[in-house]
């Protein structure tokens, strides 16, 4: 989905609110007072509260997964996805809030079929770049033959999404972390 710049003012908006207040104090008129705008100007920019949290949620994919610098799998593979999961995991405020969001999008998808298929091409998505690049360590040799790049990627999204529950409930320090990182992928690599 395509936004314009008020659209993108007003979805980081109701990306603050969910933060804040969860998909239930999602309003229209709660991002109007976010936005610090009128009423009218929210449902002019979004026909409708699905269109909003449709764009909040496209927002919100576009913003929290930063990539790591440089070429993506070097200088190996297992080290790029250690630093890719360390910029997304809920280490800081800023990354609990972005998982709070998502968990409550994924909360609301169960209930709306648009939402959940829009989770879920973005997830797909997200696995096929990981696949592209384990398909790439692996015919450079850098993992073995029998590595299977989709199955590595739906793993290692698995192991990204359960340590960031984790991580809500039970805060640990980026080193700590990392090391238990480095160790996992080591072992779906192998």
């Amino acid at each position: 989905m395509e936004l314009t710049a008020r659209q993108t003012e007003l979805a980081d908006a109701a990306l603050a609110v969910i933060a804040d207040a969860g998909l239930p104090g999602l309003s229209f008129r709660a991002v109007a007072a976010r936005a610090q705008c009128s009423l009218g100007s929210v449902q002019k920019a979004f026909p409708s509260k699905e269109r909003m949290l449709a764009a909040a949620f496209g927002r919100l994919r576009e913003r929290s997964v930063p990539l790591p610098d440089g070429e993506p799998g070097r200088p190996t593979v297992r080290e790029w996805f250690v630093e890719l999961l360390l910029r997304i995991l809920p280490l800081d405020d800023e990354r609990r809030a972005a998982q709070r969001q998502g968990d409550a999008f994924a909360q609301h998808a169960l209930d709306d079929p648009d939402l959940a298929s829009a989770i879920a091409s973005s997830d797909a998505h997200l696995r096929s770049l990981l696949a592209s690049l384990v398909a790439r360590a692996r015919s450079e040799g850098e993992v073995g033959a029998h590595v299977d790049p989709d199955v590595t990627a739906w793993a290692v999204l698995a192991v990204a999404q359960g340590l960031a529950a984790q991580l809500l409930y039970d805060p640990e320090s980026e080193d700590a972390v990392r090391a238990r990182l480095d160790v996992a992928l080591a072992a779906l690599l192998r």
